[in-house]
């Protein structure tokens, strides 16, 4: 039994304290792969929080048949699916023309590199399209398996192991453009 699994149990027979441990563990995770579908960082936020207020309003019982990573993760999924579809029926005017820009610290030069090597990637991987975005994310930021990426996306496994091929070949390629040369190695 994963831990998510025993957190989310306990909090179904009442322990309070379960839901916090849930979400001090899948947090984080949540809104990266949220934020690889919506493309904004408050609304990953938003939706991850969604997430796990759906846990505690519905209470939805799990089956086991997955991880319950891998279950959670669906049921993100499908809160950003329904939020893209509402922003393509309502889409927002958005009257703030500033940008994100990330903190700027005094690092040593070694971390400074790492960190703009870091930030080319991610931008790299972001010119990719939205699907192999998915996969790169469950497979190597989650640490997902094929089997349970192909549930979360549902897909067959055979197809994401031919996206996860498709996108490390295309995430090479941006890299390239990008400037970054020893990323795979």
């Amino acid at each position: 039994m994963d831990k998510g699994n025993d957190y989310y149990n306990r909090f179904l027979q009442g322990d309070k304290d379960a839901l916090g441990q849930l979400v001090s563990v899948y947090n984080q995770r949540l809104i990266l792969f949220l934020f690889g579908l919506v493309q904004d960082w408050e609304t990953a936020q938003d939706l991850a929080a969604d997430t796990f207020c759906y846990l505690l309003v519905k209470k939805p019982s799990f089956r086991e048949e997955a991880k319950f990573k891998t279950w959670l993760f669906r049921i993100a999924k499908n809160k950003a699916i329904d939020f893209l579809r509402k922003q393509r029926r309502y889409p927002e005017i958005s009257i703030d023309g500033t940008e994100f820009d990330l903190p700027h610290f005094d690092l040593p030069e070694m971390r400074l590199e790492k960190e703009e090597t870091k930030r080319k990637l991610y931008a790299a991987l972001q010119t990719l399209p939205q699907n192999y975005r998915s996969v790169l994310t469950l497979l190597y930021f989650e640490d997902m398996s094929y089997k349970q990426a192909a549930q979360v996306l549902k897909k067959s496994e055979k197809q994401i192991k031919n996206d996860a091929y498709r996108a490390r070949q295309a995430l090479r390629t941006a890299c390239q453009k990008e400037g970054i040369e020893n990323a795979f190695e």
